[in-house]
């Protein structure tokens, strides 16, 4: 039987990065919506950020993406979170905005294009040396539309050299992390499409590159858990963006579509021993008709009962129906722990934590909402592109 003490302890010591850009204003590819009280600045930003972790007691780090987090002073921007009681984490970088980057940015076949790419993802690393970050997070939109467009085995020379650069880059302490995605924008191929994609070029790199699982990136229907357990098995499960999706990157809330595959996806964690620092567990979504901070509150707490569920899994019971071949029994055993409540559990957990049991009614009695649509008056708020 799975020992309580030890499933707490685990949940006390799990860590959920919250992205910068969730807090902004976002929308879909026809409008942004705004709303009162949005961030105008990274250090704004920062303050939501704060209090989230002040509710939930599990996410003290905040991923930067850059230009939208650009600030003259990193470190100053770092002493910031800190005095907040957090901290600065993944530094994500942005080559799929600008107008050069139509045809491509690292892969594109202008060598002034890419090298405007490959800069700017080096200026990223400079970053990472100046907030204390130890990720480098790299999407990359780039991909064609159309058969014959570009050189597929050319855009991948291209890509591998870009990376190769950072990589050399990285100080001792540093990773970056590769993300890849079955398509969009580009629709005929994706340069970093797949799982295998990213695992290939991570695997040619070295030790400090990893692979990232998007949990909105693959097609309907995909085994994530699969991917999860085969790249923990061979040690290049660098993180997670976790979020929900229906039909393709729909960038909801985590568990809020799927709980019973985060769940799967957690128990894989735990079974393959990726319940550890070396495994980054980030938040990657848009909140576009929801209310920013409440909707992130929401998000972690999704993330921490489909990771409680999975370590309540009964392993001994669960290789033992394995061993004897007995097919439902083992399902069985995965089913009890997904069924079971566990927002007592998660309740207690917090409590011992010294927070209250109800993150979502605490921030809403805290009068935080009120202040900031308050205080946040004037100047441009932050979003896609901001």
């Amino acid at each position: 039987m799975t020992e309580l003490g030890a499933v707490r302890a685990a949940l006390k010591a799990q860590r959920i990065e919250t992205p910068s850009w969730a807090y902004g204003n976002s929308g879909t590819r026809f409008k942004v919506f705004a709303q009162a009280g949005v961030p105008r600045t990274p250090y704004e930003k920062l303050d939501d950020a704060a209090q989230v972790h002040r509710f939930t007691g599990v996410a003290p780090s905040v991923a930067l993406h850059i230009p939208w987090d650009k600030v003259e002073d990193y470190a100053g921007l770092a002493k910031y979170a800190e005095e907040r009681g957090i901290t600065l984490g993944t530094i994500n970088a942005n080559v799929f905005q600008d107008d050069d980057y139509k045809l491509g940015s690292v892969t594109n076949p202008d060598p002034a294009v890419r090298k405007k790419a490959l800069q700017h993802l080096l200026e990223c690393v400079d970053i990472m040396d100046a907030t204390g970050s130890r990720d480098l997070k790299l999407w990359f939109s780039d991909g064609t539309n159309y058969p014959g467009q570009d050189d597929i085995h050319a855009r991948q020379d291209r890509l591998a050299e870009a990376l190769h650069t950072v990589y050399e880059r990285l100080g001792d302490h540093q990773r970056m992390l590769l993300e890849y995605k079955l398509f969009e924008p580009s629709f005929y191929t994706m340069d970093v499409p797949d799982w295998g994609t990213a695992y290939a070029h991570c695997l040619e790199l070295g030790e400090k590159a990893q692979v990232v699982v998007d949990t909105g990136h693959h097609a309907p229907g995909t085994n994530i858990e699969f991917i999860v357990a085969l790249l923990l098995r061979a040690g290049k499960l660098g993180g997670f963006d976790f979020n929900s999706r229906f039909y393709a990157d729909d960038d909801l809330m985590a568990g809020a579509a799927d709980p019973f595959q985060l769940f799967r996806i957690m128990y894989e964690v735990v079974r393959g021993g990726g319940f550890t620092d070396d495994v980054a567990f980030m938040l990657d979504q848009c909140h576009n008709i929801e209310a920013k901070i409440p909707a992130i509150i929401r998000s972690v707490m999704n993330v921490q009962e489909a990771t409680a569920k999975a370590l309540l899994v009964d392993a001994e019971a669960l290789a033992a129906a394995q061993h004897d071949g007995d097919v439902l029994a083992a399902n069985a055993v995965l089913m009890d722990a997904y069924n079971t409540d566990v927002r007592p559990l998660l309740a207690d957990v917090r409590q011992e934590l010294g927070l209250t049991a109800d993150p979502i009614a605490a921030y809403k009695g805290s009068g935080w909402a009120e202040r900031i649509v308050a205080e946040r008056v004037g100047g441009e708020q932050a979003g896609w592109g901001a």
